[in-house]
């Protein structure tokens, strides 16, 4: 009796975990602004905190509904105080790093091991009332500073780090975290909050995916195949009923039938957590608003939030143009969840669907070395479909053809000397040959950037410059540490003395894919 009972009792079990798991991360995902409205915009056009993002993560003292009655009660008459207001009903999210202190006689590498520890946050659970955070089922490493949740394409670099510290018990945490997401929203965002909803980040999972397998032997590409496929349907969502020349969501078909992918946000409103920044620079600008606003929130996705990258001119924010561009890194990303993506059921023995992604995968290729390797330049670079021209901007994204080994050899040979010649500076690479306030131009360089580059130089046989890069970088890493004890979100390469500027907040510290680069690169 007792045995036949058993399958009943199992499923019994099952569906209890899975009503509390439901119950658990359960909850109404309304972005702030859309939960408390007007009192919202008022918070962040008041400038009731110096960073916009704090009011975006705040933790309510009550229910929302309570803090709107109050509010509406309260906000016309005569002595209303708004911050008053807030301080009452709301708590700002503390920094977890606010009470670490470095100890920079211990060296860098036992820095690097404390911040696993520091960075690190474990399975969330539900906040008494609706907060903006998404509860993620497993523990995760943050970047840092006011990146308070999970990021996605920092996420990857971060891994580098893991790997190289034996953490790969945490790397598989994330990879199902963000599996989570891809089944339960059928994307990864931009971060784990609900105002993060509309968009995605450069699309690493693939590739995060194929770095865990390399280092667990239990995990094949097969046991994440499907929501592999999730996530290339998001980014190819309404390519079948494109016409030529015509551009929908992230696909675009141009006037020879070929397509390829540009970055999008399913919002044109001003962003939550940049929300004043954003309604007063679409003022700006002779772009509609709306236009304007889809172009920033684009430009967020790629994760190069701001550079002269997206401006017409070269120059001018107020000129950024994000959604006219194909870019080259998310394209050869795309093309590198192709390729996982046919692996991946090649390994459950499905061969058709094998055969098909791999064409997908050949056919982006030839795409890309078609629109993207500009011969006048001898480097690949952004493709404007509106206008059918190649992008005047050099950057480093120049450097994902060769670190996902799709350059031929002329061309990895080009680039790599325009990257001698004018992106090397005294403590690396420059993100862009243009200087500006802009946060992802020169003079500031970023790990990822970084890493990609080396590793993209080292494919083809370019040693020398790939152990010069590096050891620049390390050693503005170390020299920076030995400063100030921290591990920067983005370094000045030009004049290593100076701090990474520009941006929409100050200079981060912490910091999650620095941290992961540079452990990557000291014990490659």
């Amino acid at each position: 009796m007792m045995r036949s009972n058993m399958p009943g009792i199992k499923m019994m079990l099952l569906s209890c975990l899975l009503f509390i798991s439901s119950r658990l991360f359960a909850q109404n995902e309304l972005s702030p602004r859309q939960t408390y409205p007007d009192l919202f915009e008022k918070v962040q056009m008041a400038r009731i905190y110096p960073d916009s993002k704090s009011f975006a993560d705040a933790i309510p003292k009550k229910s929302p509904s309570d803090i709107m009655k109050a509010y509406n009660t309260l906000k016309n008459t005569r002595n209303f105080d708004l911050k008053a207001f807030v301080n009452e009903y709301f708590n700002i999210p503390e920094s977890h790093q606010a009470t670490y202190q470095s100890d920079i006689s211990a060296g860098i590498e036992k820095h690097l091991d404390t911040l696993w520890t520091v960075l690190k946050r474990y399975p969330d659970t539900v906040s008494a009332y609706q907060t903006s955070l998404l509860p993620l089922p497993k523990p995760y490493i943050v970047p840092g500073g006011r990146f308070r949740e999970i990021y996605y394409w920092d996420s990857y670099f971060t891994m580098l780090g893991l790997q190289k510290a034996g953490r790969i018990k945490t790397i598989k945490d994330m990879v199902d975290n963000f599996a989570y997401l891809i089944n339960k929203y059928g994307f990864i965002p931009n971060g784990n909050r609900t105002y993060y909803l509309t968009r995605s980040q450069p699309p690493f999972f693939a590739a995060m995916v194929q770095l865990l397998t390399q280092h667990n032997k239990d995990v094949t590409l097969a046991d994440y195949k499907d929501v592999l496929e999730k996530e290339y349907h998001f980014w190819m969502k309404g390519a079948g009923q494109l016409k030529n020349g015509k551009a929908i969501n992230h696909v675009v078909k141009l006037t020879d039938g070929t397509i390829l992918n540009r970055y999008h946000d399913a919002s044109d409103r001003p962003r939550e957590e940049s929300y004043r920044e954003d309604f007063e620079a679409a003022k700006l600008t002779k772009q509609a608003p709306a236009t304007f606003l889809r172009n920033v929130r684009a430009a967020a996705e790629s994760g190069w939030d701001f550079s002269s990258r997206w401006f017409a001119d070269g120059k001018n924010y107020n000129q950024i143009i994000t959604t006219d561009l194909l870019p080259v890194d998310l394209n050869t990303l795309l093309y590198n969840l192709e390729i996982a993506i046919a692996k991946a059921n090649s390994e459950v023995g499905n061969q058709t669907k094998a055969a098909l992604f791999t064409k997908k995968a050949n056919l982006r290729k030839k795409a890309i070395l078609k629109y993207f390797w500009n011969k006048k330049q001898g480097f690949f670079t952004d493709y404007n479909w509106k206008n059918q021209s190649f992008s005047r901007q050099l950057t480093l994204a120049a450097a994902f053809p060769l670190y996902f080994n799709l350059a031929t050899p002329v061309q990895a040979k080009a680039v790599k000397e325009k990257l001698e010649r004018n992106f090397l500076k005294t403590g690396g690479l420059i993100t862009t040959l243009t200087t500006t306030k802009e946060q992802w131009d020169a003079p500031n360089a970023w790990a990822p950037l970084q890493y990609i580059s080396i590793a993209g130089l080292y494919n083809y046989g370019y040693d020398k410059l790939a152990d010069s890069v590096t050891s620049r970088w390390i050693k503005l890493n170390i020299s920076v540490f030995q400063e100030t004890g921290k591990l920067m979100e983005k370094y000045n390469v030009v004049q290593p003395s100076s701090k990474g500027g520009g941006g929409e907040y100050p200079l981060q510290d912490g910091f999650g894919w620095t941290n992961g680069v540079l452990l990557k690169l000291l014990k490659k």
